[in-house]
């Protein structure tokens, strides 16, 4: 039997988001001391919702001394992204380094390949020109597989938009996962200096749904709010006070030089409408009484619905360890 659907099973009162901070603060102490046996937490800040509410609970549940924040910027980072993350260590009171992570990606090649796959599609692109991918179709008009275009635009502002080749989409994508995988090398350079766990930062959207680099954001020794919607994220931002600069800000991808949404990149939807349709999915809830509620036609629902199946089967395949010919037990023995 389905539970009650309503757009109000997300919105948490204000003694229940203190409930859900306590929550998470208590499981923090317990895991980072006794199962991850650390002494601290690193955790990377990159200005928007999820990092910096990751980054006030690990304050609140450990004290800003076992704290310690990365803000991470490269070529194509929005400035404005440091300086919220700036004002987020600076009112949580945390110790933090600036770390420039595009001298790394330039001798990666990052750069370099992305653009040689850029200009397959568009030859003129070149040094002052930026970029973007985006989902061609919205995910509640068709029923097809949805394909991506890339947006470029040149030194004068001129916006130019064509159908990315498959070949060209991938190399592009591999090139620009190199930002994800070297923030969390450098996570991991300090956290094993100081003996700190890595705190991961995905909500319950990214988790559940795929929206990580292997070896990049899905890395991490903690992810304290990967079981949160990205609704309750918000709720939290609000309870524990953080700047409002942060708690305004859509979410974005922050990782292509013209800006982008995670709805435009990956989701298809406001995360608030793919919070209810997740729960909705979750509680089968039948499409005709969702489609009711979020007032769109059954067979909307029932895209959104397939969507979740495909996302949840990659996000699975990307969090799943190492394929081995023998599986060997790594549990202590028993005497």
């Amino acid at each position: 039997m389905s539970a009650t659907f309503t757009r109000e099973v997300l919105a948490d009162g204000p003694g229940d988001v203190a409930k859900i901070a306590d929550y998470v603060e208590t499981a923090m102490t317990r895991l980072v001391g006794r199962e991850l046996k650390r002494r601290g937490i690193v955790v990377g800040v990159s200005g928007g919702i999820d990092s910096s509410v990751c980054a006030a609970l690990a304050t609140r549940a450990l004290g800003p001394e076992r704290v310690f924040a990365l803000l991470m910027p490269e070529a194509d980072s929005d400035p404005d992204s440091t300086a919220r993350g700036r004002e987020l260590c600076e009112q949580l009171g945390l110790s933090y380094e600036l770390e420039d992570i595009a001298p790394a990606l330039e001798a990666l090649g990052c750069y370099r390949r992305r653009d040689a796959a850029i200009r397959r599609v568009f030859p003129e692109y070149g040094a002052g020109w930026r970029q973007k991918i985006t989902l061609a179709e919205g995910l509640l008009d068709t029923d097809r597989v949805s394909y991506f275009n890339l947006t470029v635009a040149s030194p004068d502002g001129a916006l130019q938009t064509a159908r990315m080749p498959t070949d060209a989409y991938l190399e592009v994508v591999a090139a620009t996962n190199m930002k994800q995988r070297t923030r969390k090398l450098m996570e991991y350079f300090h956290a094993e200096a100081r003996n700190y766990a890595v705190l991961g930062t995905p909500n319950r959207l990214e988790y559940e749904l795929g929206f990580f680099v292997r070896g990049g954001d899905g890395l991490a020794d903690l992810k304290p709010i990967a079981h949160l919607y990205k609704t309750q994220v918000y709720a939290l931002a609000e309870h524990l006070e953080l700047p409002e600069s942060i708690r305004s800000q859509p979410p974005s991808t922050d990782t292509y030089s013209l800006p982008q949404t995670q709805e435009e990149f990956y989701f298809a939807l406001p995360y608030d409408r793919m919070d209810l349709m997740l729960w909705a999915w979750h509680h089968d809830v039948p499409p005709a009484e969702a489609a009711t509620v979020m007032e769109l036609e059954p067979e909307q629902v029932e895209r959104v619905y397939r969507d979740i199946v495909a996302k949840r089967r990659m996000a699975e395949r990307l969090a799943r360890d190492a394929a081995k010919v023998e599986e060997i037990s790594l549990a202590p023995k028993m005497s």
